[in-house]
């Protein structure tokens, strides 16, 4: 007779660096870097042959802005008396709906919410919601998990 096994997901923060660093990168490059980042993506949207690199930049703002990396899940499988830690990937929405949405809302919506999150980092003192701001673009422009 076999002992079940049981698999559980943990949603855990990736580790970024503190938040001193994270400000002086914010001042001396992301500000300029990621506003221009912002740019590129959108220029790449107009190309429509550049979408694809344009999603992706897109989904990299929150790493170019702040150095803060993608959240990350954290898999505890047991089985057999043996417990195993992974990191995985959150399941995503079917991609044609991913699709749908990025053509109808997402392009635009994710520009305003970057715009909006930018001024926020600029006028520092609402630099803490602009982060938290940045590390949602990914899902605002493309329902990514």
């Amino acid at each position: 007779m076999s002992t079940p096994s049981a698999t559980v997901v943990i949603d855990a923060r990736s580790r970024n660096p503190g938040c001193l660093v994270q400000l002086l990168w914010f001042v001396f490059v992301g500000f300029w870097a990621g506003q221009l980042w912002i740019l590129a993506a959108w220029f790449f949207t107009i190309t429509v042959i550049g979408i694809p690199l344009a999603i992706a930049m897109i989904n990299s703002v929150p790493k170019i802005i702040a150095l803060r990396s993608k959240p990350e899940a954290l898999a505890i499988t047991t089985a057999g008396g043996v417990t195993v830690f992974s990191t995985t990937s959150r399941p995503q929405l079917n991609l044609l709906i991913r699709i749908a949405y990025f053509v109808l809302v997402g392009w635009w919506a994710s520009a305003i919410w970057m715009e909006i999150a930018y001024g926020l980092c600029v006028i520092l003192i609402g630099m803490p919601l602009g982060f938290w701001m940045f590390d949602r673009v990914p899902a605002l422009a493309t329902l990514r998990r």
